[in-house]
């Protein structure tokens, strides 16, 4: 099977994606850019996707459709996945989860290069919104634990209305070397922050890392 090439709303230091882990996640948040496609399949382990060529010289983000490390998914699906990526060591990969205290579990002594990302939108608890996975405080108490030579990076989107000091206070804990801003391009009505707050915030965290307003959030920066 052929790599997919990264496009769309995806990081621009993201080269390609590739997932193994496909169907329904099992986090469940309301705003999955994947409910853009309709309703996802049954969970599933795509064993095809073990013989894609991953090239050489990429970044690629494994499990950009499906949470790879969310607690539902079966250790021997995400094991086959490390494997691979541990039989291709000629790239760097990115893992993402919202389950961060499990994904650092499983490649922290990884042979390959690597680095780790979790998904903080906000410091508050939408439960209406932001399904069942691990609350932002437990993510980021997840990366504080972890000090590891695996670089961190944090991703807040969809961006969503926060605490300024409590939203920077978690941030900080995690100890990132690069921070991804986002807003929501789904449509999905949630709570935003104004303008001005979020210019608050990244003028916080460039005290101690580096921010990148991804493409989406100029919806919100650009408004009237």
């Amino acid at each position: 099977m052929p790599l997919n090439k990264s496009t769309g709303n995806m990081y621009d230091f993201i080269t390609h994606t590739w997932n193994t882990s496909k169907g329904s996640c099992p986090h469940f948040c309301k705003y999955c850019y994947m409910h853009r496609w309709g309703k996802q399949p049954e969970l599933h382990f795509d064993e095809k996707e073990l013989k894609t060529n991953l090239g050489k010289n990429n970044f690629i983000f494994v499990g950009s459709s499906c949470d790879l490390f969310a607690e539902d998914i079966p250790e021997e699906w995400i094991l086959s996945t490390l494997e691979k990526c541990a039989h291709n060591q000629d790239n760097k990969y990115f893992f993402q989860s919202k389950n961060p205290e499990r994904m650092i579990r499983m490649v922290k002594n990884a042979s390959f290069d690597c680095c780790i990302c979790t998904t903080i939108e906000t410091n508050r608890i939408y439960d209406d919104i932001m399904g069942n996975a691990p609350s932002p405080e437990d993510r980021a108490l997840a990366f504080e634990r972890y000090s590891g030579a695996i670089d961190k990076y944090v991703t807040i989107e969809p961006i969503m209305d926060f605490d300024l000091e409590e939203l920077v206070t978690l941030i900080k804990k995690c100890n990132p070397k690069q921070v991804n801003i986002g807003a929501d391009s789904g449509n999905n009505h949630l709570p935003e922050p104004s303008k001005e707050k979020i210019l608050s915030l990244v003028e916080e965290l460039n005290k101690f890392t580096i921010v990148v307003n991804k493409h989406n959030l100029g919806r919100i920066l650009n408004a009237k």
